[in-house]
């Protein structure tokens, strides 16, 4: 059976995370925007789910080292759309 996952879903569980990191490292918005040179607004509408851009998505991941999950999934999956396969 398919799954299907909405933009939306995604947008609101990426906020959730980033609030979720955010509490268990006792900050408050504005001490994580200030963190990554951000306004206390960016990080309100991204826990909301409000369309994050791509540089702060990339830039809160980096901050809770999460960006190199990132890579190395975007990475297998260039990978084996680039690598030849065999059809034997």
């Amino acid at each position: 059976m398919l799954e299907f996952v909405t933009i939306k879903e995604v947008k609101s569980n990426v906020g959730a995370w980033c609030k979720s990191m955010r509490k268990a490292e006792k900050l408050t918005k504005q001490e994580l925007a200030e963190e990554l040179g951000l306004s206390r607004f960016t990080i309100a509408k991204l826990e909301n789910g409000e369309n994050p851009t791509l540089e702060t998505l990339l830039k809160v991941l980096q901050y809770f080292d999460e960006l190199k999950s990132l890579n190395h999934y975007v990475q297998e999956k260039t990978d084996f759309l680039t690598k030849p396969t065999s059809l034997y």
